[in-house]
């Protein structure tokens, strides 16, 4: 009809067949890529793993009884090595580079970037010895969360009530003296 010509029987097997090979090479095709990618993730892991063998020396020093650091390599869809929980070492858009970031209030902070093991375990050094410290400050004060406030508070408060009442003693004497120097225009001696 229409002018078109009727496909024979032997052609109708071959679409099948044809398709059936293009889904083959298809799925080849795709297992050779994502071998790929897992190979560059386990090429990732691999140099994480490098650089969190390398901090063992800088984690070795910190003392037991702080728990503020929680070391450890993630393998997810972006292998990263944790430092603490809101840092971590990834591996930067070559899969050479580490980059060292810290989760802030205001989105993801670069603290270091580099090739070399040696640089990023300074890098951690350094972020370790800056979080020992800001430890140390914050149990410095001793008083239990909210009592150093309540503390001030207090003192605040006792504070203007002295002034309170020294003000209260001022006003009544000059309200008395202004009182006597008006009854004694006011009073006349009898002659």
């Amino acid at each position: 009809m229409w002018g078109r010509a009727k496909k024979s029987a032997a052609e109708k097997p071959e679409a099948p067949q044809a398709l059936k090979e293009a889904v083959r090479e298809a799925r080849i095709e795709a297992a050779e890529r994502s071998a790929v990618v897992v190979d560059l993730r386990d090429a990732e892991v691999a140099r994480l793993e490098l650089l969190n063998e390398a901090l063992d020396r800088v984690f070795k020093d910190v003392p037991e009884s702080i728990d503020l650091f929680d070391r450890g390599v993630s393998k997810g869809d972006v292998p990263r090595l944790w430092v603490d929980v809101i840092a971590h070492i990834e591996m930067g858009r070559d899969k050479r580079q580490y980059r060292f970031v810290q989760d802030t209030r205001y989105g993801r902070t670069v603290l270091a970037e580099s090739y070399e093991v040696p640089d990023m375990v300074w890098a951690v050094t350094r972020y370790v010895a800056r979080r020992l410290v800001e430890r140390e400050r914050a149990l410095a004060d001793d008083a239990p969360f909210g009592e150093a406030t309540a503390r001030k508070t207090v003192e605040h408060e006792q504070r203007r009530g002295r002034l309170r009442a020294i003000r209260t003693f001022i006003y009544g004497l000059i309200v008395g003296v202004a009182t006597l120097v008006v009854l004694a225009l006011l009073y006349k001696p009898h002659p």
